[in-house]
């Protein structure tokens, strides 16, 4: 006989949330992992002191991060998965009676904390990282990837109708977090110079991309080129620029930079989200100098893609006394001719020597400049040597001999071409691939960043701070209180980076093993490792 359901609900006395949610829930152990009663401190200045008491701000972060380990794309979808869950609301504190707040309230409260009250948010969520032993320090990754906007290629419209639209919808309510211009920076009070008023407004021009928060300087000067987001501008996000993908689309979009610790935790050290057509490599070193002062690291070296192996970059690393594990981009070989590292230099002498011999001699050392000590000098081969050359077709089609520009700070490149042949560089950059990417993979696969939900830079940049919280939440669970086993170990890793890879090297010279190639070669890459360290 076929049987038949009723529904009849029947009240349900002496029952309690804290029994209908499992011991072994996921929330519980976040709950007893994560303690975040710092925020309150950390956004006591945006409320008053009397009024209607608002939505708890351990509540609303909760909530973010809910929205994270449930791949969640709006705050109304997010409350209404929140009321039908009993584990989230016992991990919201609120009990099967209580009403939750509005999604209203919650974008409300977002648009009132700004940006610095994420930023602060994610640096604490490091701060509990470090203090739990993830974060190595010894060794830093740079990556970012492409994401894109919720805008559409057909919003966009010529730049000055988007700012001149945009001026006169916030005018009179200026302010940074609706897309006006921000209010002119105050004097401060006292400098230790003579020239105060005059350090203070150099000061104030030359914000770096953390203080302008990913904004791009569209100030032209000289014959700077003229990029296409110069001119058209989106009028749903006026900040999102366009970016060509795989299979020749064109997207309006971002792009999102990490800086990870070399530990196994993985820990997200920095994030930063700026317009899709910023290079990869131009916010780095601003990141770097960021992340070295916050955490008070002092790392051996850095590690790149061909992205952010420049001149610029790779001069200021090593200055610092840091190495830059970088690969160098080879733009000669785009073309049939030979690049520039097919010529080696002889600083002695100093002169380049191409591939038949020859030697390309500077033709001036440069007149010193106010801004920079010396320009650079242009290296030429004889006229009649090139001419004759056999291999004049695979090298220039200039009938005055090869030209060759070196800069003065080229020394650095090419101490990073000799680390090319030391096994540290070969693992840092392996270990890259392996490092930064696949937290990419996951925060776009799992964790909805393949497209912004939000619209603006900064809101944009609020986004990516959650997402890139949840991950370093995700490792702070699954890692604990991870430390040294045992003494030995704690003293091992205070040792100076150099002593542990000699020693390692000095390790596998002792245990030579067939399968891994010859011994003579082998010895001779451990020997040139314990030379330069």
């Amino acid at each position: 006989m076929m049987g038949t359901k009723m529904r009849h609900f029947s009240p349900l006395p002496n029952l309690s949330l804290e029994e209908l949610v499992p011991k072994d829930n996921f929330y519980r152990r976040l709950d007893a992992m994560l303690d975040l009663s710092f925020v309150r401190e950390l956004v006591r200045e945006c409320y008053a002191c009397s009024g209607r008491p608002s939505v708890d701000p351990v509540v609303f972060f909760r909530l973010q991060l809910v929205m994270f380990f449930e791949n969640i794309r709006s705050e109304r979808q997010l409350m209404e998965v929140a009321a039908d869950r009993l584990s989230i609301r016992w991990f919201l504190g609120y009990d099967l009676d209580e009403p939750l707040p509005d999604h209203s309230s919650l974008t409300r409260i977002r648009e009132r904390y700004g940006l610095q009250i994420f930023k602060g948010f994610f640096e604490e969520i490091v701060e509990m990282c470090v203090e739990a032993g993830l974060v190595r320090g010894t060794e830093l990754f740079f990556d970012a990837t492409r994401v894109e906007a919720d805008a559409s290629m057909d919003s966009l419209a010529p730049r000055f109708a988007v700012e001149a639209h945009l001026s006169g919808l916030f005018e009179g309510s200026p302010g940074p977090g609706n897309g006006a211009a921000q209010a002119p920076r105050t004097k401060p009070e006292a400098l230790p110079t003579v020239d105060d008023e005059r350090l203070a407004l150099t000061n104030a021009a030359k914000l770096d991309w953390i203080s302008r928060d990913g904004k791009q300087d569209r100030e032209v000067r000289g014959k700077q080129y003229r990029r296409t987001a110069d001119l058209r501008a989106s009028t749903t996000d006026p900040d999102a620029t366009p970016m060509r993908l795989g299979g020749g689309k064109t997207r309006l979009g971002y792009q999102t930079h990490y800086v990870v610790d070399g530990g196994k935790a993985r820990v997200i050290l920095a994030a930063l989200v700026t317009p899709a057509e910023v290079m990869e490599n131009q916010p780095m070193l601003d990141l770097l100098w960021r992340t070295l002062f916050r955490w008070q690291l002092r790392p051996h070296h850095v590690t790149g893609d061909g992205a952010y192996g420049t001149l610029e970059n790779v001069a200021a690393v090593e200055k610092a006394g840091i190495s830059a594990y970088m690969a160098l981009p080879n733009s000669g070989k785009r073309t049939s001719f030979f690049a520039k590292d097919d010529f080696a230099y002889d600083p002695e002498r100093d002169v380049h020597i191409c591939p038949s011999g020859e030697l390309l001699r500077p033709l001036g050392q440069g007149r010193p400049d106010r801004d920079r000590p010396r320009r650079k000098v242009t290296y030429r081969a004889k006229a009649s040597a090139c001419n004759a050359c056999p291999l004049k077709p695979k090298c220039t089609t200039n009938n005055h001999g090869r030209n060759l520009m070196r800069s003065p700070e080229e020394c650095y490149l090419d101490l990073v071409r000799a680390y090319r042949e030391i096994w540290p560089y070969q693992k840092a950059l392996r270990k890259r691939k392996v490092w930064v990417e696949p937290l990419f993979a996951e925060a776009k696969e799992w964790h909805g960043m393949r497209r912004f939900r939000l619209r603006r830079l900064r809101k944009v940049n609020i986004e990516a701070l959650m997402v890139a919280a949840g991950q370093n939440v995700k490792r702070l669970v699954s890692g604990g209180h991870r430390g040294p086993r045992s003494l030995p170990q704690a003293a091992a890793l205070r040792l100076p980076e150099p002593l542990l890879y000699s020693s390692r090297s000095r390790a596998r010279r002792r245990h030579w093993c067939p399968l891994r190639g010859r011994r003579e070669r082998f010895s001779t890459r451990c020997a040139v490792s314990d030379t330069l360290y």
